[in-house]
């Protein structure tokens, strides 16, 4: 899938959903990249459960720190906000 249409359907999110969907999905590819790696080292046959064991748990620690970055983010937007308007 072209990155146009991803980028499409993730501008219609808020940013907390936005950042979640990224941090989740980048560090659930490298999890199972390292798992992948891991599997592949110690026993071959067994890799593709060695990504899903590291991948997963990757994934959702990411979306956690995504969604956790994004609320931040747009907390600090509405205080900068509120600070400009206020006499």
């Amino acid at each position: 899938m072209p990155v146009g249409p991803i980028a499409v359907r993730l501008s219609h999110l808020t940013l907390p959903a936005r950042w979640t969907v990224v941090g989740a999905a980048s560090a659930g590819v490298i999890g199972a990249i390292v798992g992948l790696v891991v599997g592949l080292r110690v026993y071959t046959p067994t890799a593709p459960f060695a990504v899903v064991q590291l991948g997963l748990p990757a994934a959702i620690v990411g979306g956690v720190i995504g969604f956790t970055a994004g609320l931040i983010v747009t907390a600090s937007r509405r205080i900068k906000r509120n600070d400009t308007h206020s006499p």
